[in-house]
């Protein structure tokens, strides 16, 4: 059976998750999760992909990101997919698939679902009960959205920026979109897509 083609509207960010094959751990150590890291930087660079917000799970990512083409996205996935396994099975001299099959994507056009989406994101570690605070988690984006830590790969969406007309404007204002969380309500539908 053919797969269906993914949708690509210009401009309009996707939500994409990639889980472990069997939702086994595809981050072991630091080291893993700074190798992922370098090589989505290459992958986002090489591909004309802009990443909004990001979070590095034991066992899956999330992704909000945005493709300059309808194939950047895919090809991206596809570059940082091949690479992130082969230095994987390298490191823990196993063979074989990492990733669960294709990723999954939702286009996120929805202008009011774009901070909520990076919300989820970036609370993914705190509804795990890895961290009491999104900031406490060394591997996600919260850090630059919320606190200001500067990182050159990572590219504010329009929504994010029109939070304030400076960079302490918009932290504040996007670190009060995290004091009330999520309900499950939210975060079942965006779990379901």
């Amino acid at each position: 059976m053919p797969r269906h083609p993914r949708i690509f509207i210009e401009d309009v960010p996707q939500h994409v998750i990639q889980r472990g094959n069997n939702r086994q751990a595809c981050f072991f150590t630091a080291k893993d999760a700074n190798v992922y890291l370098h090589i989505l930087r290459e992958a986002l660079k090489a591909e004309g992909c802009a990443l909004h917000a990001y979070v590095l799970m034991s066992n899956h990512v999330h992704l909000l990101m945005t493709g300059a083409t309808e194939t950047s996205l895919p090809r991206m996935m596809q570059s940082l997919g091949r690479r992130y396994v082969r230095y994987f099975n390298n490191e823990y001299a196993r063979t074989g698939t990492l990733w669960e099959g294709r990723y999954r994507s939702c286009l996120v056009a929805d202008p009011r679902y774009v901070l909520t989406c990076y919300r989820y994101i970036e609370l993914n570690p705190v509804r795990a009960g890895m961290c009491t605070r999104p900031g406490d988690y060394r591997w996600s984006s919260y850090r630059a959205n919320a606190l200001g830590e500067q990182v050159s790969w990572l590219a504010p969406q329009a929504l994010y920026e029109s939070l304030g007309d400076s960079t302490s404007a918009r932290c504040k204002a996007y670190t009060e979109l995290f004091e009330d969380g999520l309900d499950e309500k939210t975060v079942d539908i965006i779990r379901t897509f």
